[in-house]
């Protein structure tokens, strides 16, 4: 389509999949989040309760594609629903079984029966392990090795910040599997494997961090884990290119969570400024206070309409790789300065346990760090766009 065809209206049948699911975590996660932040996971009971709901409302598959069972959502509405799952908590959002990560997509033979299908219904959860504690944002400097041994492969390494390890039954994992000579000298080859958590030689100990409580963090060791041929995911020493095909998706997807996010720290801003009274008059009617409140509003409203452009242009393949890094980029550093100034708005209460506006403040700093640091989407912007005028 030409540029000019550019439209993110959503038609009435999105718009009401989109009120429905808001109106869902308003009244089933949303009451959940006090307990969460408290015991730092999700009970088993709240779990069941929340995927048996979300099933019976018609949720349960929602973002996978036809061929797998699902609706096959375009990427607009995807993005919209994805906007609507930034504002519970990330840990109760997880409890509803909307589809699988994509690269599970690369799945074959009996891997299909054995770990892709069973995810599809919500039997086996998966975490992903790329990071380690010397590789964070230069994925590229992992060291977690999978030797060759007969007909198998001998897993070595840690991986760090890993979410969702704690409760998962497998791993995804991209180790280095050996190197390969490239015109601009040796380089490492990746290849994806699906481990078993329950694999000998694989433990999963827990980090305690100050963000997304019950969504959390956790290394991952690997001591001498053999798993057959059967377990690499994609093709060997392709592990980056499988990983890479849903980046730009979970990019945008961040950018939309975010934006879900701030409207609705937004919307508790607007409250409180309207309502809670200052020397005679209510503290939206300083300026000090009103300006805050204007820029929010400008905030959210730019960022909402990258998140759409941008799920305008998967759905037209005229995503690039600048634009995936300027929408992430946009949209995390937004959502922290919409939840720092609502927490100045509410003034001492903002760092009270008992609201949750203080939680608002600490989830929001992740996001500028995981899904690759601002630094390096402004690293990747800036190298993009000067390209043309390298000699």
């Amino acid at each position: 389509p030409e540029e000019t065809d550019m439209d993110f209206a959503l038609s009435f049948e999105q718009q009401a999949l989109v009120d429905a699911l808001e109106e869902f975590c308003r009244r089933e996660l949303y009451p959940h989040e006090a307990l969460v932040e408290e015991l730092r996971y999700v009970p088993e009971e709240i779990q069941t309760e929340i995927r048996r709901k979300s099933q019976e409302a018609g949720f349960e598959g929602m973002s996978l594609p036809e061929e797998w069972g699902g609706p096959g959502l375009d990427k607009q509405t995807k993005m919209q629903a994805e906007r609507v799952m930034g504002k519970p908590s990330t840990a109760l959002g997880q409890c509803m079984n909307r589809g699988v990560t994509g690269i599970l997509f690369k799945c074959r033979d009996e891997q299909i029966e054995e770990y892709l299908l069973p995810s599809i219904r919500g039997e086996r959860k998966n975490a992903f392990a790329l990071t380690e504690p010397g590789a964070g944002s230069d994925a590229r400097g992992i060291t977690t090795r999978a030797v060759r041994d007969g007909g198998g492969w001998v897993i070595n390494g840690v991986k760090q910040f890993i979410s969702g390890a704690d409760t998962a039954d497998f791993i995804i994992l991209i180790a280095v599997t050996g190197t390969d000579e490239t015109p601009k000298g040796p380089r490492k080859r990746f290849t994806a494997f699906l481990v078993d958590k329950a694999t000998p030689g694989v433990r999963v100990e827990p980090m305690k961090s100050i963000v997304t409580r019950g969504y959390n963090p956790t290394m991952v060791y690997f001591d001498n884990a053999r798993i057959p041929d059967s377990k690499i995911l994609g093709e060997e020493g392709h592990g980056f290119d499988t990983a890479n095909e849903w980046l730009y998706d979970g990019r945008v997807a961040l950018a939309a969570h975010c934006v879900g996010r701030a409207e609705r720290i937004f919307d508790m801003a607007k409250e409180w400024a309207g309502s809670r009274k200052a020397f005679g008059r209510t503290i939206g009617d300083f300026q000090g206070v009103g300006f805050k409140i204007a820029n929010m509003a400008v905030d959210i409203k730019l960022g909402d309409l990258m998140v759409k452009e941008a799920a305008w242009k998967m759905d037209n393949d005229l995503m690039n790789r600048t634009e995936a890094s300027m929408v992430n980029y946009y949209c995390s550093e937004m959502v922290f300065r919409v939840a720092d100034n609502a927490l100045q708005v509410f003034g001492g209460m903002g760092v009270m346990e008992d609201f949750p506006i203080q939680r608002f403040w600490r989830d929001a700093r992740i996001e500028r760090i995981w899904e690759g640091t601002s630094e390096i989407h402004q690293d990747v912007i800036a190298k993009d766009l000067l390209r043309e005028y390298k000699q």
